[in-house]
């Protein structure tokens, strides 16, 4: 299996990080997507995949919550991350609406900026939209990027994936969210979306699947939500995970 959406290097594991990345390799989970914030978490990500390198691979973004008025400055350091070919995506960037909206012109702009960077190094966009979908989309129509766009712990319904597919070339995260009793909306548009747009994720540590819902989240229970999306598409967890393995080693080129 493979965790496409994992924030493991996050100082919060501390000294349990080698117990945690054991738990997950003997889970089955075989590589790592590492998505970036900020500058700030920049040498964390760096640090975490050097001790891995053959597990994990690296986005750099910079997070819409993240973005303050020297949002200019961050994304040019992502630029030159981003020349030196290590990194996979640009992410996680896009729109969060959720705790503050008062940075809404500048986290549009360094959007933008960011989805145009994917252009120019021809990568995937992995990308967060939380209580922002229309802008999220008008940012995107505006764009019109041709790289896939990865839509990170998609919550969405079936409306939402219909407008989605007229708008970019999508790929949908699925999370732990998969597993909660008010997502049924969410595990219905499962359907629509079709297994060979989904990709598993955690987003660790955030975002505990069910039976752990409380805990910090880690890469290990992976395997929770694979069963849960195996289950609403009447599939086997043997064939989700090959096909979103599939579909991971296509968008990302791993």
């Amino acid at each position: 299996m493979i965790d496409t959406h994992t924030h493991i290097y996050f100082p919060e594991y501390g000294e349990e990080i080698r117990d945690v990345m054991s738990r997950c390799v003997n889970a089955g989970v075989t590589s790592f997507i590492l998505p970036n914030v900020d500058d700030e978490s920049l040498p964390y990500l760096k640090s975490f995949h050097a001790l891995y390198p053959q597990l994990t691979k690296m986005a750099v973004g910079l997070h819409p919550t993240e973005v303050k008025e020297d949002w200019r400055r961050v994304v040019e350091i992502v630029n030159k991350e981003l020349k030196t070919g290590s990194y996979v995506a640009v992410g996680e960037v896009g729109i969060d609406l959720y705790w503050d909206k008062s940075m809404l012109k500048e986290q549009m702009q360094a959007f933008e900026e960011q989805l145009l960077l994917a252009q120019k190094y021809k990568l995937p966009v992995i990308l967060h939209s939380r209580e922002a979908f229309e802008v999220t989309m008008q940012c995107i129509e505006k764009i019109q990027p041709s790289v896939p766009l990865i839509f990170h712990s998609f919550t969405g319904n079936i409306d939402d994936v219909k407008r989605i597919r007229n708008g970019c070339d999508p790929y949908f995260g699925i999370n732990g969210v998969v597993t909660y009793k008010n997502a049924q909306g969410l595990r219905d548009a499962l359907v629509d979306i079709g297994i060979d747009r989904i990709l598993l994720e955690t987003d660790a540590p955030y975002l505990t699947p069910v039976p752990h819902r409380g805990k910090r989240n880690e890469s290990s229970y992976l395997g929770f939500i694979r069963d849960k999306i195996a289950e609403t598409l009447e599939l086997s967890p043997q064939e989700i995970e090959r096909i979103t393995d599939r579909n991971a080693h296509s968008v990302f080129g791993i």
